[in-house]
């Protein structure tokens, strides 16, 4: 039986060794976290649910790959790193504009996944609401912001965003967070 002292460290390294018990614990220890961490994004067409399970499958991550002699590391900020990259990689790949057929696939009742046709029409009506979208976000974000989540929306990285705007990381990395709050408030209405 697992028990509620140990760390988890330890739970990690028993459920490596395949104690189902140690990988629910930090699970149920760590849930908290997982939706913590989807909070914080917004995805289009979706809901707050799919980016938590997206973070679930970043916590299963941490749990098999995390290594306690990794730089001194402890599990919780192991976790936190997985589970955010996880979220923030379904965000940006459903964002782009290239994957969009993709990302409208849909599963049918017996699990498989079946891509719909896209006529001319759908993709008219899928770009008036992209274009909505932009509207909303226009009138919420600063000229800056704006410029920042298009393009991070757009699927492009920190690093390329940086470039184009000349501006340092974290002036960029400040406005997408500040975006994303701002843009929660209006897409939850």
């Amino acid at each position: 039986m697992v028990s509620e002292k140990k760390t988890d460290e330890a739970l990690v390294a028993l459920a490596q060794a395949g104690d189902k018990q140690a990988t629910d614990e930090l699970i149920s220890r760590h849930f908290g976290l997982v939706r913590y961490c989807a909070r914080g994004f917004f995805l289009i067409g979706g809901e707050t649910e799919d980016l938590i399970q997206e973070g679930m499958l970043g916590l299963y991550h941490a749990i098999g790959d995390y290594k306690k002699r990794e730089k001194g590391r402890n599990f919780k900020n192991f976790a936190y790193l997985c589970i955010s990259r996880r979220i923030f990689d379904a965000v940006k790949t459903t964002s782009r504009k290239k994957n969009m057929p993709v990302n409208l696939s849909l599963s049918s009742d017996d699990g498989e996944w079946i891509s719909r046709e896209f006529n001319p029409e759908d993709l008219l009506i899928l770009e008036d609401e992209r274009r909505e979208v932009k509207q909303k976000m226009s009138r919420v974000l600063s000229d800056f912001e704006f410029k920042v989540m298009t393009m991070y929306m757009d699927g492009m990285s920190g690093a390329e965003i940086c470039e184009v705007c000349e501006k340092p990381f974290k002036s960029v990395d400040n406005a997408i967070q500040r975006s994303k709050r701002k843009l929660q408030k209006i897409f939850k209405k």
